[in-house]
């Protein structure tokens, strides 16, 4: 027998999530989680914090001329950080 109002469990816990208010804070997790990994090891061991607030990435980099060539990259980066994630969550990143 199968039901007429079936969901994927993938789909409840997206509903579950918008209800709550959960899926932002959801998707800005992601981000920092795959930091790493969309700008590879280098970078990632001159990042010292990370966080998001207002729809805004603060990084702080370690090292100044890095700071300097992620800040010429920042529309790119802001691009292939919500690509990666499949929404717009990040709207601009500052680098101090």
């Amino acid at each position: 027998m199968q039901r007429k109002n079936a969901q994927s469990l993938g789909e409840v816990i997206q509903e579950f999530l918008k209800e709550n208010n959960w899926n932002g804070k959801f998707q800005e997790r992601r981000i920092i989680q795959c930091w790493r990994v969309l700008l590879g090891n280098n970078v990632a061991q001159y990042t010292t914090s990370i966080f998001i607030k207002n729809k805004i990435l603060y990084v702080k980099i370690s090292s100044s001329v890095l700071r300097g060539e992620l800040q010429m990259c920042r529309e790119m980066l802001i691009k292939r950080i919500n690509e990666h994630i499949g929404e717009q969550v990040i709207n601009n990143i500052i680098f101090s």
